[in-house]
């Protein structure tokens, strides 16, 4: 018997994979579907074989041959268009003078066709199809037979309601060249939708033959095709693997390198000649192609990588898959259900979430994060927004030019004559940006005013106490000396919300910018630092008791870590009549300098202070919106402590006042607030949702549990020159000492942990922990709080990344660490 062997398809639903091969070339552990296909035909005793092609034919037809070296004799059957499953068998219908078998060649499957063809001659049919059954029959043509086999009904990709079987047909038949009258030659026709109904209709034997065992997979979509290499691995589908295996279900063909210290988990195919190098893990069912390379320290969990493809050092495949000839480099990130089509570069630390597909030929950007599936052009950015503004590797990511773009963007949402300010921290770089954006605003017609390099809190409040509409700051991010950051204020002088976020990005991305004529583009005017820093210290000497603070006389260790406050804090220590030993004063413009490790500068800070017995230990962060603090006793505070103290002083003061804080904050402050006859309000803990509460009637300070302080009193902003002089005014008031405050807090315990999910599952498991939680949930504000008596736990999950934060307080330390560890398997548990 001869076999049709149905390779046309393009394989639209495989996408970017099927751009430049067929879909019977997509390979399955280790060779191409229709060759698996053309050794199950040879199997059974069939080497005779009509192909039919038409999508990228020669693809075929340059592989396969004549079928020699398969030990087969290939005829190839063309298609100029499209004619249907039938029209293009009808093509091939001079080969076919006998009964005959068709076989998709892009379907995986072991079915036992020497019975298929018994069964069709014992019945005399006409037509024989093989059915299977299947869990979801909606996307198949599902099928009815009665007790003899014989097929009674036809329903083609039936809606669930219709759903009457599991049934379906699976493309695989044996014909007799008799159905061939029913049709004419270069016509589009189709098997089952329209020529078995005319068979049935018309009253001739056909029959559905549901094999007792065997596997079928249609490889029509992604998710089909990764479960097709993992059945394959797993041993469900009886085929041929072109490998050893060498124990643990780990398959080898010839010339692969596996580093005595990586780690494999079967079952993972290793192509020819690939290379596993020092420290990379890889999870199964995976599948790593020819030539390919896995770098130090990757991990590769669930994933397909074709040939010549190279993995780069600590760089993550969770369940992607990555074309021929591409690069994914050190610390990218792909996310379940992404794929990489051929010749692509993932550049270093880009992110691609799940379920994005990137065609062929393009290059992602370095720290991109890229949300959407890219087809035209040959870039990739990520979404504009993070929580720090926009922010990106400094000429990768964010370009002189795309500053420029970023600054037309802004300036288009803002009416003409509007008025920005302006401002970078002291690097180059940031000046570099910052000049590109100042181009952007005025060609929208927005008026800018340059005010040079003042911390971020002083540029907040000059443009909340002028008509500025709002502010551009420009930084070196405090994190990574390789990335810049562009904040960008409202009228408040407040982070813009995301609706104006999403107002900035669509113009973005959209190009459609605002281009006035030449006498409406936008002036800059250069602002002096005594004009802008003046302001602020008007503001700023009418919040603090000055005199309170210079009877104290305080001796301070103060590291400024490069910050811009070394403008202004000399001189306001100087006025409050403080002693000052500084550390880490200089603002070098010539490259951004790496800020010193926290941890170290903080053991650092902690050793003077106490060495010299100096009142106060003080570290600033570079951008003068937080603090660090150590004690008189040489011991480091950290944020929530740090918090409480703050609290515990300011509600001193300020009896039945309120503190609003994050969900995250520890009871301890409702304890203190008990005291004063005071209120805790918790808050959302993105900065913009606390600078928010500081306008609320009542609220007399807050405080993020990291160092940031906001004083409504002054500004709804973080401040951390104001939380230095407040904080020496409200112990010089006590008559404290700081030690003195930090003993006298309540204890209290927490613990905090992170649980990697994928973007598609954290809605799922925040929808089931509210229910399960129903009873026990504490109000909602941010996150899943579970109340839990005397200990409570928080599951957050984090706006920019996959993962949820689980922060826990308990009655200690161990219990605490322990409830979160707990709730940290739930969390991983519900993504199941």
């Amino acid at each position: 018997m001869k076999a049709v062997v149905m390779a046309g398809g393009e394989g639209s639903r495989l996408r970017p994979l099927t751009i430049r091969r067929p879909k019977p070339m997509v390979p399955i552990a280790g060779k191409p579907v229709m060759e698996h296909i053309l050794n199950l035909l040879k199997r059974h005793g069939i080497t005779e074989v009509v192909v039919t092609v038409q999508y990228l034919a020669s693809s075929i037809e340059d592989y396969f041959g004549n079928g020699s070296q398969f030990g087969m004799h290939i005829t190839y059957s063309r298609e100029d268009v499209p004619l249907g499953t039938a029209g293009s068998v009808k093509n091939a219908e001079e080969h076919l003078t006998e009964p005959f078998l068709v076989i998709s060649g892009d379907a995986l499957t072991d079915y036992d066709l020497t019975d298929l063809i018994k069964y069709h001659n014992e019945k005399k049919s006409l037509a024989t199809l093989l059915l299977a059954h299947v869990h979801n029959p909606l996307e198949y043509g599902v099928i009815i037979t009665n007790e003899d086999g014989h097929i009674t009904q036809f329903l083609e990709k039936p809606s669930w309601g219709e759903v009457f079987s599991d049934t379906i047909n699976t493309g695989i038949y044996v014909l007799d060249p008799k159905i061939f009258t029913y049709f004419e030659k270069d016509k589009p026709f189709d098997f089952s939708q329209e020529l078995f109904p005319m068979m049935l209709k018309q009253g001739d034997p056909i029959y559905g033959y549901i094999a007792p065992k065997g596997y079928w997979c249609d490889v029509g979509n992604l998710s089909e095709y990764m479960r097709a290499n993992a059945d394959a691995l797993q041993g469900r589908v009886d085929i041929e693997i072109p490998a050893k295996n060498i124990g643990n279900n780990i398959w080898c063909e010839e010339g692969v390198e596996i580093d005595g210290s990586a780690q494999l988990y079967g079952p993972v195919y290793l192509a020819h000649d690939c290379k596993v190098r020092q420290g990379a893990i890889i999870h199964g069912p995976s599948i790593i192609g020819g030539y390919a390379i896995i770098d130090e320290r990757a991990q590769i969990d669930r994933s397909i990588v074709w040939n010549n493809s190279y993995i780069g050092e600590r760089a993550e495949l969770r369940g992607a898959i990555v074309g021929t000839s591409t690069s994914v480099k050190g610390k990218a990130v792909m996310f379940e259900g992404s794929v990489i089509g051929d010749n692509s570069t993932i550049q270093d630390g880009a992110i691609i979430q799940p379920n994005v597909k990137i065609w062929p030929d393009k290059e992602i950007e370095a720290g991109a994060v890229v949300n959407t599936s890219i087809i035209w052009g040959s870039q990739g950015r990520r979404s504009l927004f993070s929580r720090h503004g926009v922010t990106g590797l400094v000429n990768v990511d964010i370009t002189p030019e795309f500053a420029t773009k970023i600054g037309a963007a802004y300036g288009a949402i803002l009416a003409r004559g509007a008025t920005v300010c302006l401002n970078r921290d002291e690097h180059r770089t940031s000046r570099m940006i910052k000049r590109g954006i100042n181009a952007g605003l005025p060609s929208a017609g927005v008026n800018v005013w340059d005010i040079n390099q003042v911390p971020i809190p002083v540029a907040r409040y000059f443009i909340r106490n002028t008509d500025a509409v709002g502010g551009v700051h420009v930084r070196v991010s405090p994190y990574d000396p390789r990335v810049v950051d562009i904040k960008i204020f409202d009228h408040n002088g407040l982070d813009i919300n995301k609706t104006t976020e999403r107002k900035i990005e669509n113009l973005f991305f959209r190009e459609d910018y605002r281009r006035v004529y030449m006498d409406e583009i936008g002036a800059i005017n250069v602002l002096s630092d005594s004009d802008v820093c003046g302001r602020y210290m008007q503001g700023f000497n009418r919040t603090i008791k000055h005199e309170v603070i210079r009877e104290r006389k305080y001796q301070l260790v103060v590291d400024y870590a490069h910050s811009s406050t070394i403008l202004m804090l000399p001189q306001i220590f100087d006025d409050l009549g403080c002693e000052v030993i500084v550390l880490n004063t200089s603002r070098d413009e010539g490259a951004p300098s790496s800020p010193d490790d926290e941890g170290r500068a903080m053991q650092r800070l902690a050793a003077v202070t106490s060495a010299l017995n100096m009142d106060m230990g003080i570290r600033i962060d570079p951008g003068g919106e937080r603090i660090w603090i150590v004690d008189d006793r040489g011991r480091i505070l950290d944020g929530m402590k740090l918090l409480a103290v703050m609290t515990s002083l300011f509600l001193r003061e300020n009896r039945g006042g309120t503190v609003a804080a994050p969900v995250t904050a520890p009871s301890v402050l409702q304890h203190i607030a008990k005291r004063y006859d005071g209120y805790i309000q918790h808050t959302k803990v993105l900065p913009h949702a606390l600078m928010t509460a500081a306008m609320r009637e009542g609220v007399v300070l807050v405080g993020d549990g990291r160092g940031g302080f906001v004083f409504p009193s002054l500004q709804p902003a973080f401040d951390s020159m104001l939380a230095i002089a407040k904080l020496l005014e409200l112990l010089a008031t006590f008559e404290m000492r700081l030690s003195e405050v930090v003993d006298d807090l309540p204890a209290y315990y927490m613990s905090m942990t992170r649980v990697t999910c994928p973007w598609e599952h954290k809605g799922k498991v925040m929808r089931i922990l509210s229910e399960q939680y129903r009873e026990r949930r504490a109000k909602p504000i941010d996150g899943i709080k579970i109340d839990l008596g005397s200990e409570w736990v928080l599951v957050l999950p984090d706006a920019d990344n996959p993962l949820f934060h689980v922060v826990a307080e308990s009655t200690s330390n161990e219990q605490a660490q322990a409830l979160a560890e707990k709730y940290a398997r739930v969390v991983s548990g519900l993504q199941q």
